[in-house]
Parts: C-alpha cells; structure tokens; sequence
C-alpha cells in the first residue's frame, strides 16, 4: 500500500484542450455583459426546475469522456445524486446573485478551499465548462437559444476566473506558511487506535520530519491512495480531530457502510480500507489542512457545538482548543445512535470535569442497562428545542454544528426557534449540501 501511495502523482493529469475546445466560447474572448446577465437571471426559474437533470447530464458526459476524473469525487456522492443536487444548488445561487458577486463570497470560499484539497487545477476548468455547456444544450433542447448559451459561456467564464484566482492564492498561502507544502506529501502513520465499534484515529507525521503547518480547529485534510484493485487512485476529507501544534495531525475516520435502504449498495471504498488495511508504519499522501468551517478565535462570546455521528470531530478538535484557552464558556452537545458508537466519550467528560467552563450534553437514541445517566449520556432521543433548551447559555452564544445533512436541517429549525441569527451560525455538512433553498440562504 504505501508504495503504490506515494508513487501516486500530486495532480490528477488531464490532456491539454485547444482553444476551440470550448463549447462554444474560446478562452479570453468573453467579457460578461449586460445583456448577458440579463439572459443569466432569466434562466433562474429554469435552473430550479431543470438544474439536477443538468447536472447529471454533467455529470455523466464528464466521467464518459474524462474517466480520469471520476475519483477526484466520492463515488458515493454520485451513485445518491448528492454531487448533482449540490452543483445544481451552486449554478442556481450563482446565477440569482449574478449582479452581486460578493454576496458569493461565502460560496467560493466553500468551494475553493474543497477544490484546493484535491489540487483542482486551471486546466481542469476548460473541460468542466465544455461538458456544463453542452449539458445545458442537451437538457433544454431548442430553448437553449445561441443568445443563452453564450451568455453562460461568459458567466461561467467569470466564475471560473474568480475561482482560479482565490484558489491560487490558496496554493501560494500553503507553500508559502512555516512548514508548508505543494500537493500531497508522504505522511507515517504513526499510531491507529480505536475510538468506538465505527471510527478509528490515525495518528499522521510527515516522512521529512519538517515541522508541521498549523490550521484552525474545523479543518479537514486530504488524502490521497489507491486501494489495490481500482484503476484510479482517490482522494477523501477527514476532519482533524487534535489541536494543532502536537507534532502530527490527527482524523478519525467513520467506517462507511452501506446505506441500509440499499443493502446492494457498496461500502466505502476509502474508508474501510484505512480501516482493515493500513497499519502502523504505512505512509499516506496527505494534503496541507483546509476548510473554511473554522473556530472564530477572535470572538469572546460563549460557544454552543453540536454534532452528530462523525461530525464530532471538529467538534471534538474546537472543544479542545477552547479548554486549552480557558477563557470562554463552553456547551458540548453530541448525538449518537448508542454507546458502541460514541467516540470520544472519557475525553470529552475528563475536559468537562476538569474546565469549570465547559457543560456536556450527549444524546443516545438508544439505551440498555449497563449506561449511565450524566457519566454515558444526558438525554434519550434525538436533539430538541425542548430537551436542548435547559442547557443553553442565556447570553448570545456563537453556534457549531456539524454532522449529516438530516441533523443539519434539524438543528436550523431548532436555532430558528431560538431566533439564533445567520451571523452567529456556522455549520458543515459531512456530504453534499443537497437543498437549494440552503445553499441561496447561506450564499
């Protein structure tokens, strides 16, 4: 395994495309003008009718003509349609604030920060923009008017320059940072040590032994590896779960299992195989950190982090960076199926016994005899405004969360209850954001 890693090249290598390859622009030639946001604007309700059949159409064509490409993204996400619904969701916000670009600002930092973990490329933007042009052509047919598609050739040809540049001065802010790299560089584990039935940590430090970058609690890291049997080599995000400054980086990873509503479909392929195959002493390429779901060090308001499943750890990572500073007031909330998955458990009480400052809330779903009341778990159920309301802080409190899409949504409805405004919530989804109406509100 650590072989065929390493040997992996840093940079997914696409064929180089002629100007004329652009579909139906060539690059340079388009600036985005009046009459062309007007047809952009026009083509929202199209967008949100049309927009995942354009996506998968996207989608499809792409990984037909360029199947090199097919493990930049999680299989996964596209066997559930959530990479489809996701971009959808990205065309749709960007083309109704196609005449306020900087209220994008939170949506090309998502983005770039993702593209800049797998190492997305300029050239990888000439192929994207021909096969989402054509997917516009195949979807609509005959209302894809000339006039239509060249002002999304122009549009989508400023997006792409606005992306290109962020995600550049991404690359150069990597390099450039006391211990930084270019691409992915060979890591040793250093330690793997279970942490429930389902998530396992892997202790990571660099083979060169040059000292380790910092990053902000909440980001994530890249690996990438190729599991034996598969023709191309994969790149997964895993949250770091230990504050930063410890000598190596730390993710636990879930194991991924099938969805139960599919019995047929497969595991995950990454996932499991961190899981069974790599030991001790294997190396993996590993990215510099990334992410832009981060701990605000700059507020002085009390904290409130919520997480479910996975989503605990950076939830885990922010709990132990704001004990470390002493100086805020912390609730801890976790949700999780039962005691057999509930990572974390002595450390995040050890925390709590010892920082007057942090509270604990732990939900389990389900219960048996040899847990604990206040030592295994809080409450019983999942999250609720009602049940969730004794433990909040009275005064304003800056919001975490971070966990499935289903706890996502859950946990808006309850902070809409609170009347918790957008500017103190900060959340990440650990999958593609599937819902329109999320990605306009948040953008």
């Amino acid at each position: 395994m650590a072989c065929e890693a390493v040997q992996e090249s840093a940079v997914t290598k696409v064929p180089a495309l002629r100007s004329e390859e652009f579909l139906p622009w060539k690059r340079g030639d388009k600036l985005l003008l009046e009459h062309h946001r007007d047809l952009v604007r026009a083509t929202v309700p199209v967008l949100k009718e049309q927009g995942e059949a354009i996506t998968n159409a996207f989608y499809r064509d792409l990984f037909q003509t360029h199947p090199e490409l097919y493990n930049i993204f999680n299989p996964a996400n596209q066997r559930d349609g959530g990479q489809a619904r996701s971009l959808a969701a990205s065309i749709l916000s960007y083309a109704a604030h196609i005449d306020h670009l900087d209220q994008l600002g939170g949506m090309v930092e998502r983005i770039a920060h993702k593209h800049a973990s797998l190492e997305v490329q300029p050239e990888h933007y000439p192929i994207v923009g021909k096969h989402l042009l054509g997917a516009i052509r195949t979807v609509l047919g005959e209302a894809a008017t000339p006039e239509i598609l060249e002002a999304w050739s122009a549009a989508y040809q400023q997006l792409a320059t606005i992306m290109i540049g962020r995600e550049q001065e991404i690359y150069d802010q990597n390099a450039a940072q006391p211990g930084g790299w270019s691409g992915f560089k060979p890591f040793i584990v250093q330690r793997k040590t279970r942490e429930s039935a389902v998530m396992t940590s892997f202790y990571l430090a660099p083979e060169d032994n040059q000292p380790l970058p910092s990053f902000r609690p909440g980001q994530y890291l890249s690996l990438r590896l190729k599991v034996p049997g598969t023709k191309y080599s994969g790149i997964r995000q895993y949250s770091l779960s230990h504050v930063p400054d410890s000598g190596f980086y730390r993710i636990s990873v879930k194991r991924e299992t099938g969805p139960l509503h599919d019995p047929q479909a497969p595991a995950g392929l990454i996932s499991n195989y961190l899981h069974d195959q790599v030991k001790e002493g294997d190396k993996l390429l590993v990215h510099v950190p990334q992410g832009d779901f981060a701990l605000d060090e700059t507020s002085t308001r009390p904290v409130v982090l919520l997480s479910a499943g996975s989503g605990i750890t950076p939830a885990f990572c922010m709990l132990q960076r704001l004990a470390l500073e002493g100086t805020r007031r912390v609730l801890f909330v976790h949700a999780t199926t039962e005691r057999a998955h509930h990572a974390f458990e002595k450390d995040v009480r050890a925390i709590a016994t010892k920082d007057p400052n942090v509270d604990v809330a732990i939900y389990y779903e389900h219960v048996d005899d040899s847990d604990v009341h206040g030592t295994h778990y809080d409450e019983i159920g999942r999250i609720s405004a009602d049940s969730l309301a004794p433990y909040l802080p009275d005064e304003e409190a800056d919001y975490y969360y971070c966990g499935p899409v289903g706890f996502l949504n859950a946990v808006d409805r309850i902070l809409d209850q609170f009347h918790i405004p957008l500017a103190r919530r900060f959340s990440e989804a650990f999958a593609p954001d599937p819902s329109f109406e999320t990605e306009l509100a948040t953008a």
